[in-house]
């Protein structure tokens, strides 16, 4: 990364219409039983160049099947996404694929474009048939809202148990020029059931830089790995999941191998923030944790035991109670999988050594249990085994999590 790329990325307010060329909506279609908004439309004024990432469940949702196909079909190009809240679609059969295509036909028809240039998601409850008929009806109401000023109602719409809408936006200059200024902005949704591996997550960027699609697909693919494929709420991989990323050339500024890192950098900087919000917003959670390992031996190994130490319950629950036992987060470390040297093994709450050279400083932790009364946990693990290293995001595991899906259903 250069630092010139650094130094002209800006955060700004806004989300997926930030970018010029890009209307919005967020309407509701009854699909949910309290009649809140449930139907977001995404489009943008010409054909973009598209890239997208999709869940590894191999229990895919009918949605995620067609936006696939559609992707290939087109040969990465689109005009539109269509998304639900309040019905995965998942899990419904052929019937689920049919209600799927049809959410796309019927998108095209409006928007006047070609069907495999419009993306479908959806987001819910697995193993509920989706009413087409409500989508048939919304869809003509959300193309009359659709608008550049809408993106903010876009990110209540995909909302499930969220507590609150996740929308990100940066201004970035391509090779230091003011002319060439590009924006990127997207929106989030998820709470529970997230550890993407690419929950029920969903995220979509948009930006009006024009991008090739391989070194758009390249771009998302490399940001993805560093934010969204480094959260975890509950170890919960959807069966919807999926990121998709539109770039429609409408600020004239093109992105080439020259500007890439700057597009990267910007990219990526919208991605944590969304993903960031979604583990801020995880189900019944009070704290953000930052979980980094060191000292691995390689990166694969570092991102194993980051993973494992954040999807750790009895480490969850121990920072939900401000309790500062270390003796969990060794525990983990050393069941990950990976290389680890218990004699050279540290770990540390927030600045504060706990345990280091084989022995525990258990003078620390009443200064350790004072850390964790925060909002915002910083916890990490030396593995002594090499020096490769990772980070990743998490939340604190609490009743109310326990609460939510003990009856998400009923």
């Amino acid at each position: 990364m250069t630092s010139s790329a650094l130094e002209t990325l800006e955060m700004i307010s806004g989300g997926v219409t930030a970018p010029q060329g890009f209307g919005a909506a967020g309407v509701s279609a009854g699909i949910k039983a309290d009649n809140g908004l449930d139907l977001a439309l995404l489009v943008s004024d010409r054909p973009a160049s598209a890239a997208a990432v999709f869940t590894i469940n191999r229990a895919q949702a009918a949605p995620v099947v067609v936006s696939r196909d559609h992707l290939s079909r087109s040969g990465g190009v689109a005009r539109a996404i269509v998304v639900n809240s309040g019905c995965a679609n998942a899990c419904t059969g052929d019937a689920g694929l049919q209600v799927a295509r049809e959410m796309a036909t019927e998108t095209a028809r409006l928007v006047g474009c070609p069907v495999e240039q419009v993306l479908v998601a959806s987001t819910g409850v697995i193993g509920v048939a989706l009413n087409i008929d409500k989508i048939r009806r919304g869809l003509p109401v959300a193309l009359d809202a659709l608008a550049g000023d809408q993106g903010s109602l876009a990110a209540r719409a995909i909302m499930t148990t969220d507590p609150f809408p996740k929308e990100a936006a940066a201004r970035v200059t391509l090779g230091g020029r003011g002319v060439a200024d590009i924006v990127i902005g997207g929106m989030a949704k998820g709470s529970g059931m997230i550890e993407p591996m690419m929950a029920t997550m969903l995220g979509f960027v948009t930006t009006d830089a024009a991008v090739s699609q391989p070194l758009l697909d390249r771009a998302l693919r490399e940001a993805v790995n560093d934010t969204f494929n480094a959260i975890t709420v509950d170890g919960e991989c959807s069966t919807n999941d999926c990121v998709m990323l539109l770039a429609n050339g409408a600020s004239g500024a093109n992105v080439d191998e020259a500007s890439y890192d700057a597009f990267a950098h910007a990219l990526g900087a919208v991605c944590l923030q969304l993903a960031l919000g979604i583990v801020r917003g995880g189900e019944g959670a009070t704290k953000l944790v930052t979980v980094t390992v060191t000292g691995a031996a390689s990166a694969a190994d570092a991102r194993r035991a980051a993973k494992a130490i954040a999807n750790s319950p009895l480490v969850k629950t121990a920072i939900h109670g401000g309790d500062p036992n270390w003796g969990r987060l060794i525990a983990v470390a050393g069941r990950a999988g990976v290389e680890f040297e218990l004699s050279r093994a540290e770990v540390m709450i927030g600045s504060i050594v706990l345990f280091k050279d084989g022995r525990p400083y258990d003078e620390a932790a009443p200064e350790a249990a004072m850390y964790l009364e925060s909002k915002d946990i910083a916890v990490s693990v030396n593995l002594g085994a090499g020096r490769a290293s990772s980070t990743v995001w998490t939340c604190d595991l609490s009743a109310e999590y326990v609460r939510i899906n003990a009856d998400y259903r009923t």
